[in-house]
């Protein structure tokens, strides 16, 4: 019995909260006045509106209007943008709000100028939060009082008008630049001049055109001759081919190829290119960043820059100092011995062959180790090692994955390794030696 109350009580409970959340939707916290036309809707701006409820998360209002499809008038729920409508009200104090907006509640304009700014207060020295786009279209909400921009000592002709964008960025703006009409029921212009936006060309944008441009760490690499051959390849660059129309963008992990259909200039030194999920901002004629949005939503910056040297014969000379270091070891060296660890010889072909090692198991080379392999002269050493060391060498021995890498010396009679296991790595660069580094010396037979 007390099992079948405790599930009644459930149900009721379950009732109760379906009516109390159904009721708090049909509930109006308020109502607002429509900023911007919706002519899918049939509204103009000025209309106003009941609303039940303010999503924080969607950015909407869900408001109500009257539906007449089927040839009835039903209340439809829709949702709205917050920045569309006016902070909802009381009944009690909408007359005050659509008083405010009523002078100019169909009342629109075109920019004249690109460039034009928008302020925070109606003073033409004032904060500048908006730069406005030559045609762009803008919704005049209603006339302020302030001091009228001056031009050779005359105060130009116009008013000044709190003004709303398409993004729902809100401030003051004088209408001398304005060219102001008013919207039919269907959103369309009535009076007022045709506006239409110039293309005009960008320089800047035009800089960054036809050319590839690079992760800025080859910069890096290149000018303090820290080449990490693994990472400096000219596949990896962006470029805007527009003999081809095709952007791509390969890195690492990012290999992207669009077809280009233009740009928008979207800020100061800011293009959105045309469906592509790329902004490139203009930082100098040798360095962009590039926005990468990916197809999860994760975004990327990538700052970029142009080389004016070239980076083939960089990476080729890299290899010969490479080459050139290992062939000195193995051409300066023999048979090599020690009493502690064992017979090691440099093969010309880049081969070596380690015996006796057994010391250095497991700290230093693998036990899987076998006694042969492949080495070679990949890490340089930072300047402040340079006097004590000539490179490092490394060994990939048969058997095992882990490469182990040493420092060396071509002494005379012989040679000396220190393990190099431990030491600091900034790229490439071997900056700083392990802080008890094993030596190990080795007399040429």
């Amino acid at each position: 019995m007390r099992k079948l109350l405790t599930k009644f009580q459930a149900l009721v409970f379950a009732a109760l909260i379906i009516m109390l959340f159904t009721s708090c939707q049909d509930k109006v916290m308020g109502y607002s006045v429509l900023l911007w036309d919706m002519p899918e809707y049939e509204l103009q701006s000025g209309t106003v509106l009941p609303v039940y409820i303010r999503s924080n998360i969607s950015h909407v209002y869900v408001a109500g209007i009257t539906s007449h499809e089927a040839d009835t008038k039903e209340l439809k729920k829709i949702e709205i943008p917050l920045w569309q409508l006016t902070e909802p009200v009381k009944k009690g104090k909408l007359s005050s709000v659509t008083k405010k907006y009523a002078d100019c509640a169909h009342m629109y304009a075109s920019v004249k100028l690109d460039g034009l700014p928008c302020r925070a207060e109606p003073v033409n020295t004032s904060k500048q939060v908006y730069r406005l786009r030559k045609a762009e279209v803008i919704k005049i909400l209603y006339k302020g009082t302030g001091q009228a921009p001056m031009t050779g000592g005359v105060p130009l002709e116009g008013d000044w008008y709190r003004i709303l964008t398409r993004d729902g960025s809100q401030g003051w703006c004088f209408s001398y630049n304005l060219n102001l009409y008013e919207t039919d029921q269907t959103g369309q212009q009535v009076g007022g001049e045709k506006i239409e936006e110039e293309e005009e060309e960008d320089n800047y944008f035009n800089s960054i055109l036809n050319k590839p441009w690079y992760p800025d760490s080859f910069s890096t690499m290149i000018s303090s001759g820290n080449i990490d051959i693994t990472r400096l390849h000219t596949s990896y660059n962006f470029t805007i081919d527009t003999v081809n129309n095709k952007v791509s963008l390969n890195m690492s992990g990012i290999h992207e190829s669009w077809d280009y259909t233009g740009y928008t200039k979207t800020d100061d030194f800011q293009y959105t290119l045309n469906d592509i999920p790329i902004i490139v901002v203009y930082k100098k004629a040798t360095f962009i960043v590039v926005r990468y949005t990916d197809d999860s939503g994760k975004p990327q910056e990538l700052n970029l820059v142009t080389i004016a040297e070239d980076i083939n014969a960089i990476v080729a000379a890299e290899k010969k100092r490479r080459s050139d270091a290992y062939a000195k070891v193995a051409g300066s060296t023999g048979e090599l011995s020690s009493s502690s660890y064992g017979k090691l010889s440099f093969n010309s072909d880049g081969t070596f062959r380690w015996t006796g090692y057994k010391l250095l198991v497991p700290s230093v080379i693998s036990s899987a180790a076998k006694n042969a392999g492949t080495c070679s002269v990949k890490y340089a050493v930072s300047k402040q090692l340079q006097d004590m060391y000539d490179g490092v060498l490394s060994f990939k021995f048969e058997g095992s994955s882990e490469e182990v890498n040493f420092l060396y010396k071509l002494e005379s009679g012989g040679l000396r390794l220190e393990v190099a296991t431990d030491a600091t790595y900034n790229g490439i660069l071997l900056t700083e030696r392990s802080s008890s580094p094993l030596i190990l010396y080795f007399k040429d037979n």
